[in-house]
């Protein structure tokens, strides 16, 4: 027999995707829902919890238990996909908005990295992304242009990696990522819609053509509401 939170953790799942509790609203307290299920405090907690673990509530003290958005997109975290194969799998409604194009400063720190011969300049390209009306993706491309030779706003505001493989025949092969909570900064709340938000998770890539070389470091900055990270896992038994 199933356990009896698990029930009433199912029972409050469909009344909030049935809009009984809209986002943003209220659940009763802890005492009404012991009341209305007939139950004791510890049961409710259980399954109170167990929202909160799946993302359909955030607790707040001295206020409740806040319903907030579920529907988040899944981005995967193992893989190289664009950004514009992502929406597009997700059928997104998006806007790619080209904040600025240009060179990266030769001192820079990503300059030195991405640099395999003093002479070679780097691409900077900044992005925002724009999904259902709201600025939530901050993208920061930078590129060594002896593998890409030619970028203008136009093929940033559609697909590079569509440029990159189909126009220069680059094969892109691997990368290796990190997964950050920042604080936002000044630049990340002038250019995106973060009222109300306090971090944003920024996921930073260095990306490999199929010869190993290093022709790319992205940093994408992310407004937290919106996103799940996903990745796929398998245990090998040594």
């Amino acid at each position: 027999m199933q356990k009896k939170y698990l029930n009433i953790y199912e029972d409050l799942v469909k009344q909030i995707e049935s809009n009984v509790w809209p986002v943003s609203s209220l659940l009763p307290s802890e005492n009404d829902l012991t009341s209305h299920y007939n139950t004791s405090r510890e049961t409710i907690r259980k399954a109170l919890n167990l929202l909160s673990q799946n993302g359909y509530i955030q607790k707040i003290r001295g206020k409740g238990s806040v319903v907030i958005d579920s529907h988040k997109f899944s981005f995967p975290v193992s893989g190289i996909e664009s950004y514009t194969e992502l929406a597009d799998k997700l059928q997104l409604e998006t806007r790619t908005i080209v904040h600025s194009l240009g060179y990266l400063d030769t001192n820079h720190d990503i300059a030195k990295l991405l640099r395999s011969d003093p002479s070679d300049n780097i691409w900077d390209v900044e992005r925002i992304r724009e999904i259902s009306g709201e600025k939530i993706i901050f993208d920061k491309d930078y590129f060594n242009e002896k593998y890409v030779p030619l970028l203008s706003k136009e093929i940033c505001e559609q697909s590079i990696y569509d440029h990159l493989e189909n126009n220069l025949g680059l094969v892109i092969s691997f990368a290796q990522k990190e997964i950050v909570v920042e604080e936002p900064t000044e630049e990340d709340r002038k250019l995106l819609d973060l009222e109300g938000f306090s971090n944003v998770v920024v996921i930073r890539s260095q990306v490999y053509l199929d010869n190993a070389s290093l022709f790319q470091f992205t940093e994408s900055r992310h407004r937290p509401d919106k996103f799940r990270f996903v990745d796929f896992a398998r245990r090998v038994k040594n």
